[in-house]
């Protein structure tokens, strides 16, 4: 792992944007990893500044996103593909049928979840894979367990990851119980990870994430053993190396 610690998520934004695009001006036609909720926002708004300034293009760059709720119709306004499309899509000059999300309301859930793996099989590997991390070590919606699932797969939210979503709807019964999300098997083939870790209340978790035993109770602690993890974060943590 390499870590970059900022002064300010202004910073981080503008770092991790940065490294998103060069990866697209050096190999125009990658393969791009895209997350949701509040941490890649302000990326991505720098992203589209750069696209709007006329020093990139998406034309030909596809994107994979890690996970979309389950039942929640594509038009609603915390719908994963509304996000991305609100955010990103919609501001620069990527093909729409170039842009994958996992559809939460599919008649066959599992099918789908098995044609998501077979789809980025077939156009991927994802060259770099954008991340963010829950409270409770969740990425993806790969929630602390005693095992993991290693492909695309539907999965029981916790209640404390709905707890930190509801903030985005009116209640929380209203945030999904459900969502279809990448498994660790699926987000380890990447290339390369972006792991953007925002906020003092993550500093914890971060820790655990870095220098923490590699467990799937903290799920992202599995990225230890990837060989190429770039992490970015305005936390003060350390990563201590040991060998």
């Amino acid at each position: 792992m390499i870590l970059h610690k900022f002064k300010n998520s202004a910073d981080l934004d503008r770092a991790a944007a940065d490294l998103i695009i060069s990866m697209v001006r050096a190999k125009p036609n990658a393969v791009l990893g895209m997350a949701t909720g509040g941490t890649p926002v302000g990326l991505y708004q720098e992203i589209v500044k750069t696209y709007k300034a006329g020093l990139v293009s998406f034309a030909s760059a596809k994107t994979f996103n890690l996970d979309e709720y389950v039942g929640l119709p594509v038009t609603h306004q915390e719908s994963y593909r509304n996000f991305m499309q609100r955010n990103l899509f919609d501001h620069i000059d990527i093909k729409r049928e170039n842009t994958h999300v996992p559809d939460g309301n599919a008649t066959d859930v599992d099918a789908e979840c098995r044609n998501y793996d077979r789809m980025m099989f077939e156009q991927g590997p994802v060259d770099l894979q954008l991340l963010g991390i829950g409270g409770n070590g969740h990425i993806g919606f790969n929630e602390p367990d005693t095992q993991l699932s290693r492909g695309t797969y539907k999965v029981t939210l916790k209640q404390e990851t709905r707890e930190a979503n509801k903030r985005f709807f009116n209640h929380i019964d209203e945030v999904p119980t459900h969502a279809v999300t990448m498994g660790m098997g699926t987000i380890m083939q990447a290339k390369a990870i972006l792991l953007v870790v925002k906020g003092a209340e993550k500093a914890a978790i971060l820790d655990a994430t870095l220098n923490g035993p590699i467990t799937t109770l903290v799920p992202a602690s599995l990225l230890q053993t990837h060989p190429r993890v770039i992490v970015m974060t305005d936390c003060d943590v350390d990563y201590k190396v040991s060998f």
